[in-house]
């Protein structure tokens, strides 16, 4: 089938540079939330489908920002004059053997079901999307016949006393068969005082043809609602996490408060979870069972094994943790970090690009970078691996039942045995043979005869 989905609105209300369109929603652009839903529609009515979206104010970054879209197809309406106008532009595109569905970018919470219904309602007339608002001041109101079918739509201040009463209003959305749906584009006229080509207005054509008209009613008519404003865009973030949160606690999760929570990809969760508030879960997230996620703790693309316990204000990114360990508080896990099972990374220890071995730990204010270290090793506080030279990154190979003391630095590339032991604040740049006691700083000297300077008066 040929799904439409209109992205030309410059979004004035929104004050941005950015076109509305890709303005995030759940850390997604609205237009990516409408092209995942025309995907559904197509797939659940099986048929072969294409996609166009019809681009105008800021056209460029909305083609530069769904560049890897390969099945979308892109027009451009210039100038923007209505929404008739806009379908018109993507006309030439439409296979008249498939019906066209029409979708809005700024749209972005209708259900696929919802709009398969309406397909389906359409058959081989037209069915509009429609709403019931307790206040609908302000919208076209659907007005029926005796049995109900559709005889056309009237703006909020054209209607009369009566046609004001309705509660059912027009989103926009609609279902057509194509060849008319041509035919009637190529008829719309724009006396109307904004001068532009109204899609409202094919209704009145295709009753004028005996072609008939229905109307599906949303289930929840906050599925309709748009964005024209940052405000608006923050209502239904809202709705989108109570979406989610909703889902989590279905599949077995705990939230602390699901009113304090924010999903901006995929998350996945096992049985007993527990996620407290604050949390922020980006791109693709997948919790074990029983995992604990602290409180303000910050994951992205990152799995977790079962029974790991992620401690308040940690931030996650691109790292693999096994079953029953144990991160934070205020660690920091970089891109390539990964944690066997039952490690612990305390408070402020930062690990990047490095694999920790079963059991093994650094409890304090240590940072392993670019290293392999071995099971069962210790990491002292302050101790670092200076992976770093300026220009190269060194790799580490540190080994199991290692013991390195407090303030050391392992200058990389290094290689520390298995079972050795580098005493405190020890700088080591050489081989580490295994076992032993590895020392590697200045001796402590006493002078009995230094003075302390002594500030002059008034100095």
């Amino acid at each position: 089938m040929n799904l439409v989905i209109l992205a030309a609105g410059q979004g004035k209300r929104m004050r941005s540079a950015l076109p509305k369109v890709l303005h995030p929603l759940a850390g997604r652009p609205l237009l990516a939330h409408v092209l995942d839903t025309a995907r559904s529609v197509a797939t659940a009515l099986g048929r072969t489908s294409q996609f166009i979206v019809v681009v105008g104010h800021g056209g460029a970054q909305v083609r530069e920002a769904f560049a890897g879209y390969a099945d979308v197809r892109f027009v451009t309406q210039e100038p923007q004059l209505g929404t008739g106008h806009a379908v018109l532009q993507a006309a030439a595109l439409l296979s008249d053997a498939e019906p066209t569905l029409v979708l809005f970018g700024d749209v972005p919470l209708v259900e696929p079901d919802t709009l398969v219904e309406l397909v389906r309602a359409a058959g081989s007339g037209v069915c509009l999307l429609s709403a019931r608002l307790t206040d609908p001041s302000g919208y076209g109101r659907i007005v029926r016949d005796a049995d109900g079918c559709v005889m056309r739509i009237v703006e909020d201040a054209d209607a009369t006393d009566a046609e004001r009463a309705i509660d059912e209003i027009n989103t926009g959305i609609l279902a057509a068969p194509t060849r008319r749906l041509k035919s009637w584009l190529a008829q719309l006229g724009n006396e109307n005082a904004q001068r532009e080509y109204y899609l409202t207005d094919v209704v009145a054509l295709a009753v004028r043809e005996g072609t008939p008209v229905a109307a599906s009613v949303a289930p929840d008519a906050g599925q309709v609602l748009g964005v024209n404003s940052k405000a608006q865009l923050a209502q239904l973030e809202r709705r989108v996490q109570q979406r989610n949160a909703e889902r989590l606690m279905q599949a077995g999760a705990t939230l602390a408060d699901p009113a304090r929570f924010d999903v901006r990809g995929a998350l996945t969760v096992g049985q007993d979870v527990f996620i407290d508030v604050g949390c922020v879960f980006e791109g693709q997230v997948a919790l074990g069972d029983r995992v604990r996620v602290g409180p303000y703790c910050v994951l992205r693309d990152t799995t977790v094994g079962a029974g790991t316990e992620l401690v308040g204000f940690s931030y996650l990114d691109g790292s693999r943790i096994g079953a029953d360990a144990r991160v934070g508080p205020y660690a920091r896990l970089r891109p390539g970090a990964q944690l066997d099972d039952r490690v612990h990374i305390g408070n402020f220890v930062e690990v990047k690009a490095s694999r920790v071995g079963e059991g093994s730990k650094a409890n304090h204010l240590a940072y392993i970078g670019d290293a392999e270290v071995g099971p069962r090793t210790n990491i002292g506080a302050g101790t670092i691996v200076a992976n770093y030279d300026g220009v190269n990154k060194h790799h580490s190979q540190i080994g199991e039942n290692v013991q390195v003391g407090s303030n050391c630095v392992l200058v990389a590339p290094i290689r520390v045995g298995d079972g050795a032991t580098i005493g405190a604040g020890s700088t080591v740049s050489g081989e580490v043979l295994p076992g032993g006691l590895t020392l590697a700083r200045a001796r402590q000297i006493f002078n009995p005869r230094w003075k302390r300077p002594i500030k002059k008066p008034g100095g």
